[in-house]
């Protein structure tokens, strides 16, 4: 196996929205479903094409609603994306998948396992946040101060959130010296940077929702219904979601390993990449 595939299709929901849908890695391999981060959208994944080849994995990524070339679907949850994610296997002709997710990716991967355990083999997310409710958890504690803002504004109102990221979209995203190493990588740059143009190429409507969702509102499943193996990355120096949120998800998830690295902020997801998909494809 090797070499370089990719293709886009357009899935067409129950309610008639279009979601982008495109694929990586062997076209007969494996199925993994990725959940992209905020803001982001179905042209982020690891820049290294030849991970997916060397574990005989066949990459589906997607635009959330209102990011990049998918309708938008205002006040979703993050529960809403379990349907989609299936809507988007049943036209694949997906049987079962696995599925992981980034950073706001986390919690609609764990939606989809919550949702559809008979067609979810394993979950795993990297740098997960966990429910802006949730009990016990202060949950902006040792957030940088752009994440804290995005709180209060997600927790005021869409009207405010919708001001609040247009002026953050004025100017270069805040993030910490140790993620901005990372990101600065060539091969990571060559990706992150069309990924979160293609997703905020429509407007700001899907990054509003995706905010709001994560930060503002319940998500609609309780983490104790996850009942698949589901493995939990999370850098301890991570001051975009700290580690805390990913202890307080492994407290409550049944089947839950939790795996943290004491030298990694948020972007080190990217090195996690390789064991986190090795991890998935186990029978």
């Amino acid at each position: 196996m090797g070499g370089k595939f990719a293709i886009m299709h357009s899935v067409i929901t129950t309610d008639g929205r279009m979601l982008a849908v495109e694929e990586y890695g062997v076209p007969s391999g494996m199925p993994v479903v990725y959940l992209h981060g905020t803001p982001m959208s179905r042209l982020a994944r690891h820049p290294d094409d030849q991970i997916f080849a060397d574990l005989g994995i066949r990459l589906i990524t997607y635009d959330r609603p209102g990011f990049g070339r998918s309708t938008a679907l205002p006040g979703r949850i993050v529960a809403d994306a379990a349907e989609d994610v299936v809507t988007i296997a049943d036209t694949l002709g997906l049987g079962r998948f696995a599925v992981f997710g980034v950073s706001g990716g986390g919690p609609h991967a764990l939606a989809t396992a919550a949702a559809y355990p008979h067609r979810i083999s394993r979950v795993a997310t990297l740098a997960s946040l966990a429910p802006c409710d949730a009990d016990g958890l202060d949950w902006t504690a040792g957030m940088t101060d752009g994440n804290r803002a995005s709180s209060a504004a997600a927790r005021s109102g869409r009207d405010e959130l919708t001001a609040h990221l247009t002026r953050a979209a004025e100017t270069p995203l805040p993030f910490p010296d140790r993620d901005l190493a990372v990101l600065s990588r060539p091969e990571i740059a060559a990706m992150v940077q069309p990924a979160m143009a293609e997703a905020l190429a429509p407007g700001l409507a899907g990054w509003v929702d995706d905010v709001l969702a994560l930060y503002g509102l319940p998500w609609g499943f309780a983490p104790r219904t996850v009942r698949v193996p589901t493995l939990l990355w999370h850098g301890e120096l991570d001051e975009l979601v700290p580690v805390a949120h990913s202890r307080w998800l492994a407290d409550r998830i049944p089947d839950a390993t939790l795996v943290t690295h004491p030298d990694s902020s948020h972007a080190g997801h990217f090195d996690a990449t390789r064991e986190t998909l090795t991890w998935l494809t186990r029978p």
